[in-house]
Parts: structure tokens; sequence; C-alpha cells
């Protein structure tokens, strides 16, 4: 059902039954490792390319979670799966080797949480019993991408964020026990003329408070209503600004409330500047530490805002500035009423 101007009521109650996360060699020292189903201890996973080592972290999620749910391949409609690397081949070339009915998404850091909302959306529509939605980013291959190969060693500014070497799956069902996904906003393209790829935070802030704003709207909730907010990779340069923006409108969100998946994921000491990006970002540590919380009964509700920035080499070279978006996906524990 919608309700307001850009949200999804989910009333059947779409229910995350399982999930699978993995992650690479920075990720193993981080503070989420052991929140993590399958840690590797190099980048290359084996393979002769970085974006191949990216196909195989996708494949390892997914499995992970059919597995965990004591399921076969053969039993998932569909799956939604979107990365960084040109034309989403990691996750094409993954859905090659698993065989499930594809639709490929680019949201670029948002493809988490827009894979789960149209995962939610066909289960809610009774267009299928159970369906995959992932999303994964590999450190290497994201930076040979958008901005300098690994081996280059160029110099960061402090505003550039460090790309997860991860891959977060959720199965989404429509009966099983599990974390219920209750809503999703849908997010518009917000561009305020930033251009600089090394301050993603900052591009997609504004993007990111007009979701939570439309959110907040749409399902005329009380500010409290959450007991987490987290952002996908705002970092610490977006984290501020989106509150800022928020409280401008008259969002002042509970202390502690809105924290960032970004700012999660690693130790204190890793180098990662302005905090952690990517599609994996996101999608492993909500699939994993967060979904972790909630099964011990640590988080009730919480409302996962996942920001991507639209950019591309091309769109950079021709001085294009950057697009941005976020979509908010709220999940509850246990599948209780609101």
């Amino acid at each position: 059902m919608l309700q307001g101007h850009q949200t999804w009521i989910f009333e059947n109650r779409p229910v995350i039954i399982s999930t699978g996360t993995v992650g690479g060699p920075f990720e193993a020292k981080g503070e989420l490792a052991d929140d993590f189903d399958l840690l590797h201890d190099d980048l290359w996973l084996e393979e002769d390319s970085y974006e191949k080592a990216q196909r195989v972290l996708l494949e390892e999620s997914i499995t992970r979670a059919i597995e965990k749910a004591e399921l076969q391949k053969e039993d998932i409609q569909f799956m939604f799966t979107g990365d960084l690397v040109n034309q989403v081949t990691p996750s094409s070339f993954a859905a090659r080797t698993l065989a499930i009915p594809y639709l490929g998404l680019f949201g670029a850091c948002s493809t988490s949480m827009e894979g789960l909302a149209l995962a939610a959306f066909i289960i809610n529509g009774k267009g299928a019993e159970r369906v995959i939605a992932a999303a994964s980013s590999h450190n290497a291959a994201t930076e040979k991408q958008f901005r300098y190969p690994t081996e280059y060693g160029g110099q960061k500014p402090p505003t550039a964020q460090w790309t997860v070497t991860a891959s977060g799956a959720a199965l989404v069902s429509n009966v099983g026990e599990g974390p219920v996904v209750t809503s999703a906003t849908i997010g518009k393209v917000i561009d305020m003329g930033l251009s600089d790829p090394f301050n993603m935070g900052g591009a997609m802030a504004p993007a990111a408070a007009d979701t939570i704003i439309a959110h907040f709207r749409d399902r005329n909730l009380p500010l409290d209503h959450y007991d987490l907010i987290a952002s996908g990779d705002l970092g610490s340069i977006g984290l501020p600004i989106t509150k800022e923006l928020l409280a401008e409108k008259g969002l002042e969100l509970p202390d502690g409330t809105f924290q960032d998946c970004g700012l999660m994921i690693y130790r204190e000491g890793q180098p990662i500047l302005a905090g952690a990006s990517g599609p994996g970002c996101s999608a492993s540590v909500t699939y994993g530490h967060l979904l972790n919380k909630m099964k011990r009964g640590e988080l009730k509700r919480m409302l996962i805002v996942a920001t991507g920035a639209l950019l591309s080499p091309l769109s950079f070279q021709q001085q294009e500035t950057i697009p941005c978006i976020a979509h908010a996906v709220s999940i509850e524990a246990g599948g209780e009423e609101t």
C-alpha cells in the first residue's frame, strides 16, 4: 500500500528469514568481525582480478543465506543485486553462477536498501514466496574504477572514505520467523552541486535528510519511534551535516538514535579517513551486526537509510556534479504491530 507520496507500507509483513555476510581482510580486523559469516584473509579470493573476487563475495553471501534457511537455490524465485563496477558486472556474473532469476540494480551505495525494498514489495504483493536482496563492494575494484588503483599509492584528503570489501544478502519470505520489513521510503535524486569524488558524505547528506523527512512525514511517526536510524555510509562528514539539515526542518532525533554503518564497521586506528562506504557497507552491517542485535532483543525497530552517489567515471570526466539518492527501509523485531 502506498502511504503519503513515496512510502510503501507492507501489510503482509515480509520476513527476513536468513542472511549471509562475507568480508575481506580489512573487515576481519574491524569492529564487527564477529558478525560476519565468513571472512577472507586476502583481497584476491584466489581469483585473478579484483572484480572476479567481488563476484565470489556475492556468490558466497547469497549461498550462505540460502543454506542457513535450509533451502536450495531452486527455492528462490528472484534475486536483486547490485554493485559499483561497470554495468554491475560482478552481480551479473554471480547470477550466471547461481542461476536464480535475476534483476540487476544500480543505486550505488544505496543498492542494499533499494534491493530490500523491492524484495519486500514483491513478497508483499504475492509476486513471489522467496526473494534474495544483496549488495557487494570491493575496495580495490572500486578504487581502480572511481579514483586511482591502490597500487598507485595516491594521497587522499581527509574527507575521503574507505570502500568496504564485503557482501551482504537477505532472504525475504512470505512466511517464517525473523525480523519483519514493515515499510520503505523511496528517495528522490538530490544534487546540491558538489563535484568532489573524495567527499561522498557531504554530497549524499542532503539526499539522506530528504528521505528521512519524507519517511516521517508519510508515516506520521513520532521522532522517538525508532530505536536506531542508521545511514549507510555518510561517514564523519555527512552524518553531522544530515543531522543539521534535519534539525533545520524540526526533526531533532533523540540522542544516540542516528548512527552510521560506515562509522561502525572498523576499529579506531584503522586508516579509513572519514569512514567506510560501498554497497557492501550497509548490506553487511545491517544483515550481520544490526540484525544480530535485533535478534538478541537489543533493538525493536530500526530504519536503515542507505545513501548513494550516482556518479560514474564518465560523468566525472565530463565535469558533472554528483546526483545522490537515499532509500529507507524500516525493520521490526518479531513482526510486532506498530
